[in-house]
């Protein structure tokens, strides 16, 4: 495998690695294993020291800097939509390059929403049941990482829009779990951010399978037709492969699988029962045992930041949701919690339609709006006045969060947007909200 990859590298006169974060750096580790002296050149906007004499470092301001590369080893958090098709021509990715050598043994996972904790949920109830399984991809772990143990192994990837934006490739399995508005700040359009997202079903073959959400209203408007995969649909609401009966009945096609009130977990809502249907869709595609496959699930603990409940202080449960990211995260997350008071939401605004949320919120029992900036800020003139608050910092929230917020009932942080204006990323903005709340005195 890592042969095959690396006998394809050395085909190219001149390669870049484009992008030098955890994945960048990951991909040039692996070249460097492989062939110590594998000419490279590096591209960052960021200032490198490299102590390798085989490899260059290259300030990277735009497409024009890649004009010289016959091979571009692109990571994530460049966005290419933009660039002219000749240089789209020339880049690759991680992701692609292992799936051109090993697709049959992937299991992908994509969707605007539910990629991190179901693709963490397969991999657990895969590896309670199989002898190798790995873990790897947008979950935090590039797929080069552990690429030396792959060989007679499952791969169960998560898979970001970045990530597929250029493969030409698809995984044994791809799992479109849904689609909403989002990222238009890196696709450029929902056309283009919708259009990656598929591209992990695109490439596939009549003996893969390819798994998506029946009830998406985004996923009904896509070009199914030209699919070549096996293609299985789950719903909550219709009849499809895997599908929810008006009785809690849940079936496999014709064949009645298990009551819902068998499902003991931990993960609340609809959107996670349907998280949970792709899971048993997917282990009866490897023919698992339902009972081991029930038992994981069981035992299956929610990922932080996801609904996360952070304790109960001065009588008020506080939730952790800081991953919801869109407007129906939020809602989502209101309507499963149920016993919501105090919403904190607002982020980085990225020109997404907020009209649903609005909608929601006014009619809703919700009794306090805490609004941040940017879009919190945005919407409030939009909310009922009586229940609207303004907070400029995460502290200030929380504050109002305690004076506000009615005793034995919740204070959710849910941003219905992304962290980035004020934050690192959203990992960071959900230890500080859990720290405030457990160190205020």
């Amino acid at each position: 495998m890592q042969n095959e990859i690396m006998e394809k590298l050395k085909t190219y006169k001149n390669v870049a690695i484009l992008g030098f974060g955890r994945e960048g750096k990951s991909t040039y580790q692996f070249i460097r294993k492989q062939d110590p002296k594998f000419p490279l050149t590096i591209l960052d906007a960021k200032e490198i020291e490299l102590s390798d004499p085989f490899a260059i470092y290259m300030p990277y301001h735009g497409e024009a800097d890649l004009k010289d590369f016959d091979l571009i080893i692109k990571t994530p958090g460049v966005p290419v939509y933009h660039f002219k098709d000749t240089t789209k021509e020339k880049i690759t990715s991680q992701m692609e390059l292992l799936l051109e050598v090993n697709r049959k043994n992937m299991i992908g996972i994509t969707g605007t929403k539910g990629k991190s904790t179901t693709t963490t949920l397969i991999y657990n109830i895969f590896k309670d049941q199989m002898q190798k399984v790995f873990l790897a991809g947008n979950i935090g772990i590039p797929v080069f990482d552990q690429i030396e143990e792959y060989e007679g192994a499952l791969i169960v990837v998560e898979m970001s829009a970045l990530q597929l934006e250029t493969v030409h490739y698809s995984p044994h399995i791809g799992i479109v779990l849904n689609l909403f508005l989002d990222h238009l700040d890196h696709a450029g359009s929902i056309e283009n951010y919708h259009h990656s997202k598929m591209n992990i079903i695109r490439y596939q073959d009549p003996y893969d399978y390819g798994i998506y959400d029946a009830d998406n209203e985004y996923l009904q408007k896509q070009d199914f037709h030209s699919m070549k995969g096996n293609l299985k649909t789950v719903s909550l609401k219709e009849k499809a492969s895997i599908y929810l009966n008006e009785h809690g009945d849940i079936y496999l096609g014709d064949e009645f699988l298990l009551n819902k009130k068998e499902v003991v977990t931990e993960l609340k809502g609809d959107h996670n029962l349907k998280n949970i249907l792709f899971a048993l869709l997917t282990s009866s595609i490897y023919h698992l045992d339902l009972k081991k496959t029930l038992q994981t699930i069981k035992n299956f603990k929610p990922l932080e930041h996801r609904m996360e409940y952070v304790g109960k202080y001065e009588d008020i449960h506080f939730y952790n949701d800081v991953i919801a990211t869109i407007p129906e995260a939020t809602i989502n997350a209101c309507k499963t919690l149920k016993e919501v008071d105090t919403l904190i939401f607002g982020g980085m605004d990225r020109n997404i339609d907020y009209q649903k949320l609005v909608q929601f919120l006014n009619g809703s029992s919700i009794g306090n709006f805490i609004c941040m900036p940017t879009t919190g800020y945005k919407l409030a003139p939009l909310l009922d006045q009586n229940r609207v608050r303004k907070a400029e910092t995460l502290e200030e929230a929380v504050d109002i969060a305690f004076q506000v917020t009615k005793k034995n009932h919740i204070c959710l942080l849910s941003p219905a947007a992304a962290s980035y204006e004020y934050f690192k990323n959203f990992e960071e903005k959900g230890k500080k909200y859990k720290e405030l709340i457990r160190n205020r005195k």
